[in-house]
């Protein structure tokens, strides 16, 4: 019974980060996805995505606003078809296979804070967020991805994490 204790957190904070999104974007989309981003050696920026179990059709980068009318996309991917479970890689300031642009990313300025998330066509599914601004990309290192975590108590945090690690554990608890 205790290590299913764990399990139940993760889960419970998988719910809260569920609801606090679809709070923020004013429809109840399940979280089945986690959204992350890392870089490359010559620092330019990349979305990861681990796919749980269903599928994602497209990614958005936005900044957020107080009011979820008013938050600007600043860059928006449509996959050629449907990701389904597994990891996804792909650039976010250019042309990538399986990947059309549908909005070509804008550039990121200082003190400005940043999010990621992925969507299915049909709002059957999503990707829980990933927030992060400039300086946090500047201590970013290759093979690192940084995304929303939760601790075993439920609790939201920011992690970085080798791929691996991210790849091994994000799905965890859904």
């Amino acid at each position: 019974m205790a290590a299913s204790r764990p399990v139940f957190r993760r889960f419970v904070g998988a719910v809260v980060a569920g609801v606090a999104l679809a709070a923020t974007s004013g429809c109840t989309v399940p979280v089945d996805a986690v959204a992350g981003v890392s870089v490359t050696v010559d620092g330019r920026l990349l979305g990861v995505m681990m796919i749980c179990g269903h599928h994602i059709d497209g990614a958005t980068l936005y900044v957020e606003s107080d009011d979820a009318d008013k938050s600007v996309t600043v860059g928006s991917w449509t996959a050629a078809r449907p990701h389904k479970a597994g990891l996804v890689i792909w650039p976010l300031d250019s042309p990538a296979a399986g990947w059309t642009t549908t909005q070509a990313l804008a550039p990121l300025t200082a003190g400005t804070t940043y999010s990621l998330y992925g969507w299915t066509k049909d709002n059957s599914w999503s990707a829980g967020n990933v927030s992060f601004t400039r300086a946090d990309l500047d201590r970013l290192a290759p093979g690192k991805v940084l995304y929303d975590d939760f601790s075993d108590d439920g609790d939201e945090f920011t992690a970085v994490a080798p791929l691996t690690r991210f790849k091994a554990t994000a799905c965890r608890g859904m």
